[in-house]
């Protein structure tokens, strides 16, 4: 069972679906797509994600007959604009065109287009959606989750899953029954949000800036609304208090120089933002992941980003365990792989709120230095991109294991014109050597088998992650079976 449908719960719903594994998605809201997110962008990890799942439709709409022609990115790249720099504050920026990856960019689109694609995904693989059904409690026992809910109708009831995922947001109401804390602090508060339209919209997909008190973002809708998230330093009111356009119009005008003839907003809100980490994102057979497990500042654009990544973490090795191919262990590596890369987030993005709201002598400097050192050092610049947009991630390694355990792997060429992410698209292994493998019919549905288009002696065991399981300078087919009978199953 997977609780909450935003990114991260119809991501892994699907996943698991996908793979054969039935899957009930329980959402308290009712079934709508809402167009209020506050998540624009998705990075290049995301992405890679993404490109390994093929594309619940065609481009006409219609079911796909040939899964791995298009995929989930595909379709999304459709309708996002990219972005080539990412700017932070100031004159800092991030370069993004020289990735090494396929999508040199970041994506600029709605949290709903997102949303909407990973759920006509989740549909036709097969999850069972249980709308405006509240999670209100939940035991655990040996065997399995017993979930105390409220359906639509407001009656108690009680469903059973092997294992819950806790994917229902800040507030999870699964996080409260498994009795876990949720540490952090308010950073920034009475954070504005407005929909609005712009008689004379910005030059640039994404206008970010902080001047003096203020802070100011814009990011366009695409369907002639933009999205401004504004902030005043001295002005420290409670969430419930009233927006008015005026107030958003002058924190723009303090942050960007000028509205935009900001007018006719649909929606007016303000909230606050925090830091926040849940101590361990499992307890028994209850996980969590995305916004439940940690919560971070917006800077950066990183939170529905490591909430799809949570979600591909985990994904195939509860797929793994539930099929009976690997033991109950290999679910501890989702907190041991997870949780470092959650907290690494609540640093960065919490850095780049303070360095860009700095007002004293001290951070300004900081400030100014690092803007200078990320101008005239490339490694610098390299590790900041990899940093926010994922693709420097890599996992701890065993000790005595091969140097590419835990890296991720780029969409690397294979022989006979496909790619790494193309081979991915089955959920299963991949096992790229220099001569070809064949596949047992027992492991045909977990594992594929590729050979390197260009002359290369290493052998890797790719996961459905896209992260190396297992690497070899040289290894025989002998050597090999071990492997795959150790990872595969």
């Amino acid at each position: 069972m997977v609780v909450g449908a935003g990114p991260t719960g119809l991501l892994l719903a699907g996943d698991l679906a996908s793979a054969g594994v039935p899957v009930t998605l329980v959402e308290k809201r009712p079934h709508h797509i809402s167009n209020l997110s506050r998540a624009f962008v998705l990075h290049a990890r995301s992405l890679e994600q993404l490109d390994a799942r093929p594309s619940p439709t065609t481009p006409d709409g219609r079911a796909s007959r040939a899964p791995l022609s298009r995929s989930i990115a595909d379709d999304l790249e459709a309708v996002g604009r990219p972005l080539g720099r990412m700017r932070l504050f100031g004159r800092l920026g991030i370069d993004l065109t020289a990735l090494p990856s396929r999508f040199g960019h970041v994506l600029v689109l709605p949290q709903y287009e997102v949303e909407e694609v990973l759920e006509r995904r989740a549909v036709k693989a097969g999850v069972d959606f249980r709308h405006e059904t509240a999670v209100t409690g939940l035991t655990q026992d040996a065997d399995g989750v017993t979930v105390e809910v409220h359906g639509p109708d407001g009656r108690p009831g009680t469903l059973r899953a092997a294992y819950v995922v806790g994917a229902d947001g800040m507030r999870s109401r699964v996080r409260e029954a498994i009795g876990l804390p949720f540490p952090g602090r308010s950073v920034i508060r009475s954070v504005v949000l407005a929909d609005v339209r712009l008689a004379e919209p910005p030059e640039t997909l994404l206008t970010v800036n902080a001047a003096g008190d203020a802070f100011a973002f814009l990011a366009p809708f695409g369907d002639g609304y933009h999205r401004v998230i504004c902030w005043h330093r001295g002005r420290n009111v409670p969430d419930h208090t009233p927006v008015d356009l005026d107030e958003v119009r002058e924190i723009t005008r303090l942050a960007l120089g000028r509205d935009f003839g900001m007018h006719d907003a649909r929606w007016l809100s303000r909230f606050h933002s925090d830091e926040r980490q849940a101590p361990a994102y499992r307890v028994g057979r209850v996980f969590l992941a995305g916004d439940a497990a940690h919560v971070h500042s917006p800077a950066g654009g990183q939170g529905m980003n490591t909430g799809l990544q949570d979600a591909a973490n985990l994904g195939w090795k509860l797929v793994q365990v539930v099929t009976g191919h690997a033991s109950e262990a290999l679910l501890d590596t989702y907190q041991a792989e997870r949780h470092p890369v959650g907290r690494a987030v609540l640093r960065s993005s919490g850095g780049i709120v303070r360095l860009a709201m700095a007002k004293r002598p001290w951070t300004l400097a900081l400030r100014a230095a690092l803007v200078g050192l990320l101008g005239v050092c490339g490694p610098a610049r390299r590790k900041a991109a990899g940093q926010i947009t994922g693709i420097g991630l890599r996992y701890a390694a065993p000790r005595g294991a091969h140097r590419l355990v835990g890296a991720r792997v780029p969409d690397v060429a294979l022989a006979g014109g496909g790619r790494l992410h193309e081979a991915l698209r089955g959920g299963r292994f991949v096992l790229v050597a220099p001569w070809a493998y064949e596949v047992g019919q027992e492991r045909a549905p977990r594992l594929t088998a590729a050979r390197w288009a260009k002359e290369r002696r290493t052998v890797l065991l790719v996961r459905p992650d896209g992260y190396v399981a297992w690497a070899a300078d040289s290894a025989d087919p002998a050597a090999i079976e071990g492997v795959l009978a150790t990872h595969v199953g």
